[in-house]
């Protein structure tokens, strides 16, 4: 399984849509552990286009801050799962909780 988190100067990026980077982990939900890593620079932001992107990078899950109705409607049709209002910042942490699922979250930081 592959784990997107949108990230910004090394932490879990509030707004997925304005991050700088993209961390894609590999899973074994199974095992709950940690397969590897790959950091991409996110494309420059675009209505609908995120969405396919992480389509394409092969995203099972985004694990996000905040995200509009939108955007989560555009992931649905991708099948990509949405977990909102992760409060955790490192990705390792966040990947971690969300596989034992222990992971905190709070409120969609973002309803546009």
């Amino acid at each position: 399984m592959r784990i997107a988190i949108p990230v910004s100067e090394g932490k879990l990026s509030m707004h997925f849509g304005h991050c700088e980077e993209f961390v894609l982990v590999d899973v074994d939900p199974a095992k709950k552990s940690i397969l590897g890593k790959e950091s991409l620079a996110a494309p420059d932001h675009q209505p609908g286009l995120l969405p396919q992107w992480l389509h394409e990078k092969g995203a099972h899950v985004i694990i996000a801050g905040g995200m509009g109705r939108r955007a989560q409607g555009l992931f649905s049709e991708k099948g990509i799962q949405v977990v909102l209002g992760s409060l955790e910042d490192d990705v390792d942490e966040i990947v971690g909780k969300y596989l034992e699922g222990k992971l905190q979250i709070g409120p969609n930081v973002c309803d546009h």
